[in-house]
């Protein structure tokens, strides 16, 4: 099943990130795909905070892998694969420990590692038309 959300701007993220959670309820783990600067960070940090995540959110970039909790004392982990250059490199920083935690996860740059997801992972797109950004949910 696929689901689209449109951001016309920043005001709006909040809301699109309470949809997004909602037609994703029950689901952890998340692969979002999108061009350079298409807002998949700025993305999963309105989620992060929907979800309560009081934090520092930002992109993992050169640590990979942050971590964050939510109120409830969720783990959320937040991946990116960008500097990524063999799949390798995901086992040697432990990516199952991670993925099958049972914690929701975030993953920019799945491409890297695409093998690697697991077959439950929700697909997430993020493109760019003008202003507006079109998030694409595939269940």
């Amino acid at each position: 099943m696929k689901h689209q959300i449109k951001i016309n701007n920043t005001s709006e993220l909040q809301s699109a990130a309470q949809e997004f959670l909602q037609i994703c309820s029950g689901k952890k783990i998340f692969a979002f795909t999108g061009s350079m600067g298409a807002g998949k960070t700025t993305f999963i940090k309105a989620i992060c905070e929907t979800m309560g995540v009081l934090d520092t959110i930002s992109s993992p970039t050169f640590s990979i892998v942050n971590e964050y909790r939510t109120p409830k004392g969720e783990k959320i982990f937040h991946f990116d694969f960008y500097r990524i250059k063999t799949e390798s490199e995901a086992f040697d920083m432990g990516y199952e420990d991670y993925l099958y935690s049972n914690a929701y996860s975030f993953i920019e740059w799945p491409e890297k590692i695409e093998s690697l997801i697991p077959a439950e992972a929700v697909k997430v797109n993020i493109q760019v038309d003008k202003e507006t950004r079109i998030v694409s949910v595939e269940l």
